[in-house]
């Protein structure tokens, strides 16, 4: 099977063919996916080495993730994935585990794999680390940690506009006395969260209690543990909202060995509805943040810059939305509120 078959089975001309298959963005999208439906209906395969010496690219993308095992980022990954496939690229993953040094690694693996592009979609990367990216004029996507500036875009989460909606729907329940547990605050993504929930107070005449705020660590064993800090206080909250579905979920565990019941005792709120959100019992009320949405910006905005459609950095939004399921309830229904 060669380039010929390709282009005769595609009704295109075998220097299509070879755009489509270098990434040209000379290529329409629907004479592209008209090409690749037939690269792999015929099971061609383009030699890899051969595309790079043509095209000058190496048709691999990087992306930097912190946590492997955090269900946050199966989806993202996926659908990053299969964008790239789309286009005939490919995608080198790499775990930081919150790790600089990890971090420092992979960053210096895909120079070495010349990668054409980076999307970092974890924790703050060392400057330094930026440079040498920079240095080599290779292309970056930050996840809501980047500063937008030449070859180097960002895709910039809307916090407060999730955590607003999700503290009016529990004043709206009657509850005053809510609580935060909070991601590590060496995450510029925690603190923009603590940030928006202390916030949020002042949109409905309320003042915050900085003792109702624990710090967790993104995780289910963070969460449950700050959420017995909670619970040991001598006016514990009527509801909490967790900095991420984890942390919520290890929350839900503390307030069940507490002999109490959600949303009847204490109402709970997670953020970034992950599939197992709406599993938990009760099902989880919850801030969504569309990792699809996220992956898709991420991949096009590189790509763009890859291509050279701009070589300036842009930000770019995505919005976050109130989920509300069975974790909330109206203060005061329980006779021990």
């Amino acid at each position: 099977m060669n380039i010929t078959e390709v282009a005769k089975r595609a009704k295109v001309s075998t220097a299509t063919v070879s755009r489509t298959i270098n990434g040209s963005s000379i290529v329409s999208p629907e004479t592209a996916d008209k090409v690749w439906n037939v690269v792999r209906a015929l099971g061609y395969h383009p030699n890899r080495y051969a595309r790079a010496l043509v095209s000058g690219r190496s048709h691999l993308l990087g992306l930097i993730i912190s946590d492997i095992v955090n269900p946050f980022f199966p989806e993202l990954i996926k659908s990053f994935e299969e964008m790239a496939l789309q286009k005939g690229l490919e995608v080198l993953l790499a775990n930081t585990n919150y790790d600089p040094e990890r971090m420092s690694h992979w960053v210096h693996r895909m120079l070495e794999r010349k990668v054409d592009g980076v999307g970092i979609m974890t924790s703050e990367m060392e400057e330094g680390l930026v440079a040498e990216l920079e240095k080599r004029r290779i292309p970056i996507v930050f996840l809501d940690t980047g500063k937008v500036r030449s070859r180097i875009s960002n895709i910039r989460v809307n916090y407060g506009k999730g955590i607003r909606a999700a503290m009016e729907h529990l004043v709206q329940l009657r509850h005053q006395r809510i609580g935060f547990i909070s991601g590590p605050l060496t995450l510029r993504s925690a603190l923009t969260r603590r940030t928006a929930f202390l916030e949020s107070f002042g949109h409905f005449g309320l003042l915050p209690d900085e003792t109702l705020i624990q710090v967790g660590d993104h995780k289910i064993d963070g969460g449950k543990a700050a959420m017995e800090r909670l619970l040991a206080l001598p006016k514990r909250p009527t509801a909490v909202l967790a900095s991420n579905d984890l942390t919520a979920i290890g929350a839900l565990r503390a307030i069940y060995n507490a002999n109490l019941r959600i949303p009847e005792d204490i109402s709970l709120v997670g953020f970034d509805d992950i599939y197992l959100s709406q599993f938990t019992q009760p099902a989880l009320t919850t801030i969504r943040l569309s990792r699809t949405e996220v992956a898709e910006k991420a991949f096009n905005a590189l790509t763009a810059l890859i291509n050279g459609k701009s070589q300036k950095g842009h930000e770019y939004d995505v919005e976050t939305h109130l989920i509300v399921r069975s974790s909330t309830g109206l203060h005061g229904q329980s006779p021990n509120s």
